[in-house]
């Protein structure tokens, strides 16, 4: 038994290495990553810890601060880089794993038991390799500090009702205020649901009361959480209406909301969040419901690996496990990351339907199927290194713009917009610029310095303007640079005549929304 665990402990070490080796590998691409990160890098670079800026002097309403804080004083520790931004998300994931590994173990029948320390290795390593889980370890994005919360929470709930500590009752809450600072009151309702679905039909609501300090701990919670709330609405008056109307109502009711400030919606079938779940658990969520059906086929009685102190302990688990894809199943609006909060409850279950492998030598199956999202990650995280130009990311075109004599990323124009990327890695000295502005420029003669201008590639009569006067000196997946410097009156005259007869459309925009 000594051996097994030691065998599933070195392997989980190696799958969060290996996780956050990665983190420190690729590049920001965008637009969620270098979105958040530069959001971050403002935090730090203007000291301003209350309102989290969108841009220098547009402020972000679209989530609270707590990963930005995070992000912030990591690049204030570290620097600003790839690895800076990433890093709190893996220590999240290495939070929301111990819980994992600490529920699994309290299930058991014997809790402190080499069998309950291996099942809970054995649970902490599936959620560890799902495909969501290993991929939100190490990105920049709220969704993992979302996960910690309501993970912190409903696993404080087990424990207790499963006869652990109190200081389990004070972590319950302290987890709705990591909710509240980390993605907004949604935390209370996907905690709120599973706890409602079990203390309604077992009808344990006195038990419920009991296991919890409520009064003080909600005093606790609102002491942790409220006072950025208020402070928030007085820095920037219309956040509250915003944030609370709008994202949390709207943004899932309405499908084809459009007031969204920050980017779009994202309209889907009512039902698709059932698939995400299936592809965020991929693939221990096929393997379980295949265990699962093959164990009801055969009749086989269910392992006793479960011994719940209150009724229906198992069902909060399920209940835990299934509330994100529930409570998203009527929104048209949704991304896949919104059932991360169910992982580490779909783990748990997970874990209870291999008995034999918990205690014995792990199988040939179990190792392919643990080693699946982490090598199919390295090999992802390893082709893109090599291939660069296949990400949607403005790393290297930045790094080129600051080795040339006598340039920097301030001399670096977009047209239209500034992607996020461009935006994190140039430090915020990347311009966007409309096309008149550009036209007008070099008609006149204006241009006081050299101007490196990135032109999307599907704007191409703007591209076949500017190589009517050079040649653009690099090109990504999504933009070609030309290199425009002060010249005479006879190449603005040039320009002005060709564009006579080339048919530009001086009115045309290239401003696409976010995505």
């Amino acid at each position: 038994m000594t051996r097994n665990i030691n065998n599933l402990l070195w392997l989980l070490f190696a799958v969060l290495a290996a996780r956050l080796g990665l983190a420190a590998i690729l590049p920001l691409a965008d637009t969620t990553e270098p979105r958040y990160a530069e959001i971050a890098r403002i935090m730090a670079h203007t000291g301003d810890w209350i309102t989290p800026w969108f841009d220098y002097g547009v402020p972000f309403w679209g989530k609270p601060p707590l990963s930005f804080w995070a992000q912030a004083l990591s690049f204030k520790l570290l620097g600003v880089s790839e690895f800076a931004g990433r890093l709190p998300s893996w220590l999240a994931n290495v939070i929301i794993v111990y819980l994992v590994f600490t529920l699994r173990r309290y299930l058991h029948p014997e809790r402190d038991s080499q069998a309950a320390t291996s099942a809970g290795l054995w649970a902490a390593l599936i959620y560890a390799t799902t495909a969501l889980g290993f991929l939100t370890a190490g990105t920049v994005m709220t969704d993992s500090f979302l996960a910690l919360g309501s993970t912190l929470v409903l696993t404080s709930l087990v424990v207790r009702l499963q006869g652990g500590p109190m200081v389990w009752g004070w972590l319950f809450f302290i987890g709705l205020a990591i909710g509240l600072l980390a993605k907004g009151p949604l935390i209370l309702v996907l905690t709120g649901l599973p706890v409602f679905l079990w203390v309604a039909t077992t009808r344990r609501w006195l038990i419920l009361w009991q296991q919890l300090p409520w009064l003080r701990g909600s005093l606790l919670m609102m002491a942790i959480a409220a006072p950025w709330y208020v402070l928030a609405e007085l820095k920037t008056p219309g956040f509250l209406d915003y944030f609370i109307v709008g994202e949390h109502i709207k943004r899932f009711l309405v499908s084809s909301w459009q007031g969204d400030l920050y980017g779009n919606a994202h309209e889907f079938t009512r039902g698709t969040i059932w698939l995400y779940l299936v592809a965020a658990s991929f693939p221990w969520g096929l393997i379980a419901i295949v265990a699962f059906g093959v164990s009801r086929w055969r009749r086989q009685p269910a392992p006793q690996q479960w011994q719940p102190v209150e009724k229906g302990v198992g069902g909060l688990v399920l209940a835990s496990a299934l509330s994100p894809a529930v409570f998203f199943t009527l929104s048209g609006n949704i991304l896949w990351t919104y059932v991360l909060p169910g992982l580490p409850f779909l783990a748990v279950l997970a874990s209870s339907l291999w008995p034999r492998e918990l205690s014995g030598r792990m199988p040939a199956s179990s190792l392919a199927a643990v080693l699946t999202i982490p090598m199919i990650g390295i090999a992802a995280a390893g082709w893109l290194t090599l291939h660069p130009e296949q990400l949607k990311t403005e790393r290297d075109l930045v790094a080129q713009i600051e080795q040339l004599p006598g340039m920097s990323a301030d001399n670096l124009f977009y047209l239209g917009k500034a992607p996020f990327s461009a935006r994190f890695y140039s430090r915020g000295d990347a311009h966007a610029i409309a096309q008149e502005d550009v036209i007008d420029r070099i008609e006149s003669g204006n241009l006081q310095e050299p101007m490196a201008l990135a032109v999307e590639k599907g704007n191409t009569a703007m591209i076949r303007r500017l190589e009517d006067l050079t040649r653009p000196i690099e090109e990504n997946r999504r933009y070609r640079l030309f290199l425009l410097k002060p010249s005479s009156g006879n190449t603005a005259t040039s320009f002005q005549e060709k564009s006579k007869t080339g048919g530009i459309d001086y009115n045309a925009s290239n401003d696409h929304p976010l995505s």
